[in-house]
């Protein structure tokens, strides 16, 4: 055994200590009560999930919840009994509200279920032993309840220096973990050595205040025993030496710094109730089912330490400590300093509830009225991290939350030495309790309103392409629909044969089927993705966009293949006499407006007595006739003609198409300009411009009608000539983009090749992030993920978009259009992430290196989706540009 050093840290109280009067009796074990309690949301994070329903019969130390996420726990049944019911019952929180609890009436025979100790934890992975100690639920018992788990799978971010084990307990009142100490002495040994295998830290400290003489007796006897390399330290007694950072600058003499956790700086801190119960679980199998608490306060007759069952109510204990209700004031969870009033003695025992103070009205008076502010420092000489009070408190009140976050208003431990010696008996920590959650509200409103924007928009962009496509079929109907009469009447049967249609592939029709299919999960996919964006439930977000990528590229791969299957048909059944592609198109018009029909008919039923239904239904059904009476005008004459190549037919119909939709531009920019002159607006020079174009657009495309093989033919040619050009400039971006990804993995390497060089030379951490070589490893590797997004963008977008014809020109900005939603999703998903994560971070005051470790993650898909974002924007803006 080892003695370790000493330091000091900033500012510190010495309240009175009031630790004699709940130590002068054994340690207590209560009775069973008639019902335990117990809530679903006993650590920070999500809360568990019910593993058992009413009426269920359990066994003491089954398991009877289960983790509902990362930051989540197991819970276990503290005896056994039967289920009664799960339902709100009020819960150990400042709020004083109720929350979802599990019911549990004892059977008095406390009967134990199966335990399997994990005797081979020093042989297997340190994987599996964090495994089993998350389903044995245990989470840290210095009051912030986070998972152990995970707490230790972030302790290997930076190699450790120190593992310190927090026996300080400076709370006044509070003396729980001081006879968790003295009771189970060789247990804590024990459980810190499995930590220490598990973390590997070069040094381990006890660190104990010196007002525990029988402990600290205790702990030497047994470590000298066991000849352990185990260091203890006794520090001074001094208001918060117990806290985190506080314990680890008297400790190491580090300072944590601001915004940071003590496991950068290679330190990892566990509380004494962890270690013990760590113990429990690998030696002998137990689950976290109770703790040890301290009552005390002048309302008790025999305030003492208990040993008490997860879920026990208050009032149990209290008639167990002999309570005067007389006498009792107040009734604080926790001690005098950081502790919180609770309303309703039905509260239950938690996984965090160390004390339990019954305090009467003299020895917890009513605070003294609000004063103001004299400017005595005293709060900024109290304060043990360094902040400045005073100014905190005038940005709280005023709500500059700007302000308070840049003076480090998130660094306050919430300790209450401030408000303790303040003069003007000003509730420092109240205001800054309230400012924090102002600030955290205000964080989640921005992402909901971030991502409710993104659906807008995707909505509005959606609901806008499909009008414009609607438009342009109808108006392509409406031209269509005289023509087909007129060419019907005049059309005389032929002496050719019949046409013969094409017998259609087996292969194509299945890979229809299956997008159609794919396509139709996506969707739901998709639903279910933005439900989760909602809710933010970041879980479900993540493994919903893996599940959407997927099917995307399931999707992708079937078109692909019908592509393939397309051009690889032979030509022979390629050219087999054309059918009548009027009654073609009309036959597909009475299907598209009959399963229209179909679906308003149904929307009607399900509800009758909406008037603008039954108007769409009474429009489509004179549609359908309209295109039957076509249909059959159509199939009576069956006009064959004399079979023109299909190629031309196709170019024909695109080119009808492309009028279309060139007539109703300059229909859409004629209303503008019409506005524009009604207000007088500066920009109708530029309208007038632009309906000039349109015009221009509109007639070329109405000669090109007139005489469809001559512009046929100028077209192939102008295709052919764009496409050589075209494929020469894609050549030379795509050697452009290889030689730029090549530049950027050479920098990366030669980056981390130097800062490497730098370390082997023993320079520490500072004077390396003080070279450039950091700078140009980030500089280098956000290069290289911006290339990694980037697609290649092909030099004949401007050249295709003036040739394509209007059905693919919709096509592309549809699906450029569903890219540009999808990245904007998942720039929204990245920064909600990052908030949530970087809330997380500020409400827990133990660290974890893998939510670090998300957040670069995070970081990362955030710069990348910008990037590409950004560049489907340029591309879309290019293309409507070139139109």
């Amino acid at each position: 055994m080892q003695t370790a050093s000493i330091f000091s840290f900033h500012g510190g109280i010495h309240p009175a200590e009031n630790k004699a009067q709940s130590l002068q009796l054994p340690l207590g074990r209560p009775s069973l009560p008639s019902e335990l309690i117990l809530p679903l949301g006993q650590h920070i994070g999500q809360s568990s999930r019910p593993l058992v329903k009413v009426g269920d019969s359990v066994l003491k130390g089954d398991a009877i919840a289960i983790n509902n996420g990362f930051l989540s726990s197991f819970l276990h049944a503290p005896t056994s009994g039967t289920v009664s019911a799960i339902e709100e019952r009020l819960i150990a929180h400042p709020s004083g509200l109720s929350d979802l609890c599990i019911i549990l009436t004892p059977d008095g025979k406390d009967t134990w279920t199966t335990l399997e100790p994990l005797n081979n934890w020093q042989d297997i992975s340190k994987t599996d032993v964090l495994a089993y100690l998350s389903e044995m639920g245990i989470i840290g018992m210095g009051g912030a309840g986070f998972p152990t788990q995970v707490k230790l799978q972030g302790a290997h971010k930076n190699p450790l220096t120190h593992f310190i084990i927090n026996a300080a307990e400076c709370e006044p009142y509070i003396t729980a973990d001081d006879m968790l100490i003295r009771e189970k002495t060789l247990e804590l040994v024990l459980g810190i050595e499995i930590l220490q295998h598990l973390v590997e830290a070069e040094n381990v400290v006890i660190g104990i205040e010196d007002n525990k003489p029988t402990a600290i007796a205790a702990l030497k006897t047994v470590l000298t025993q066991r000849n352990s390399n185990i260091q203890v330290a006794v520090v001074p007694t001094k208001y918060p030496s117990g806290g985190e950072k506080q314990l680890i600058q008297l400790l190491t003499g580090k300072e944590v710094p601001s915004g940071q956790y003590p496991a950068d700086i290679g330190i990892l801190c566990q509380n004494v109730g962890t270690c013990v119960a760590v113990h429990d679980a690998i030696k002998l199998g137990r689950p976290l089912i109770s703790r040890f608490t301290t009552l005390t306060g002048d309302a008790l007759n025999a305030p003492q330490n208990v040993e008490v069952l997860l879920g026990t109510p208050i009032s149990h204990l209290l008639d167990y400590a002999d309570a005067n209700p007389n006498a009792l004031h107040r009734l604080i969870m926790g001690g005098p300093m950081m502790g919180y009033t609770i309303d309703s003695p039905l509260v239950p025992i938690v996984k965090t509830s160390n004390c339990i103070l019954a305090a009467s009205k003299k020895e917890l008076p009513t605070p003294a009225p609000e004063q103001a502010c004299i400017r005595c420092g005293m709060c900024e000489q109290a304060c043990p991290a360094s902040l400045l009070p005073q100014q905190l408190l005038w940005f709280s009140k005023s709500q500059e939350f700007e302000k308070a976050e840049h003076h480090n208003l998130f660094d306050c431990i919430e300790c209450g030495a401030c408000s303790y010696v303040c003069p003007s008996s000003i509730p420092l920590v109240q205001y800054y309790r309230h400012t924090k959650s102002s600030i955290r509200e205000a964080r989640e409103a921005n992402v909901k309103s971030d991502l409710a924007k993104q659906r807008f928009e995707a909505r509005k962009a959606r609901q806008d392409a499909e009008a414009a496509e609607k438009e342009a079929k109808r108006l392509a109907r409406q031209k269509a629909a005289p023509s087909k009469t007129t060419d019907a009447k005049k059309a005389t049967p032929a002496k050719a044969a019949p046409a013969v249609a094409a017998p259609a592939s087996d292969d194509s029709k299945k890979l229809k089927v299956d997008i159609a299919i794919g396509k139709s999960k996506l969707k739901k996919l998709q639903k279910q993705l933005l439900e989760a964006q909602e809710n933010e439930h970041v879980e479900d977000i993540n493994s919903l966009q893996l599940q959407v990528s997927d099917q995307e590229k399931t999707v992708a791969s079937l078109e692909a293949q019908l592509a393939n299957v397309a051009q690889a048909a032979p030509a022979a059944e390629a050219t087999p006499a054309p059918a009548n592609d009027e009654l073609k198109k009309a036959k597909i018009d009475v299907a598209l407006i009959g399963v229209k029909l179909k679906k308003l008919q149904k929307q009607l039923d399900e509800s009758p007595d909406d008037q603008e239904l039954k108007d769409k239904v009474a429009g489509f059904e004179a549609d359908l006739k309209a295109a039957q009476a076509i249909l059959a005008t159509l199939g009576a004459s069956a006009p064959v003609a004399s079979a023109p190549k299909a190629a031309a037919n196709d170019d024909l119909k695109k080119l009808k198409i492309d009028a279309a939709i060139a007539k109703a531009a300059v229909k859409k920019v004629e209303k503008a300009l019409k506005k524009a002159e009604e207000i007088n607006a500066p920009e109708i020079d530029a309208i007038r411009q632009q309906l000039q174009d349109a015009q221009q657009r509109a007639d070329e495309l109405e000669k090109a009608l007139a005489n469809p093989e001559a512009a046929t033919q100028t077209a192939e040619t102008t295709t052919a000539k764009a496409e050589s050009v075209a494929d020469s400039a894609d050549a030379d971006a795509a050697k452009k983009r290889k030689i730029d990804l090549a530049i950027a993995k050479a920098g990366i390497k030669k980056a981390e090749k130097n800062i490497q060089l730098l370390k082997d030379q023993g320079k520490d951490e500072s004077e390396i992030n003080a070279s450039e070589w950091p700078k140009k490893l980030i500089e280098a590797q956000e290069k290289l993920a911006t290339l990694e997004s980037e697609q290649p963008t092909p030099a004949t977008a401007k050249t295709e978009t003036k040739a394509v014809p209007a059905e693919a020109q919709a096509a592309a900005d549809m699906d450029l259009a569903t890219q540009i939603k999808k990245e904007k999703i998942a720039v929204a998903l990245a920064k909600a992430q990052i908030n949530k994560l970087n809330k997380r971070l500020e409400n827990s005051p133990e660290d974890t290196n893998s939510i670090r470790q998300e957040i670069d993650a995070a970081e990362k898909r955030l710069q990348s989706a910008e990037a590409l974002l950004e560049k489907l924007i340029h591309s879309q803006t290019n293309m409507q540009e070139n139109r």
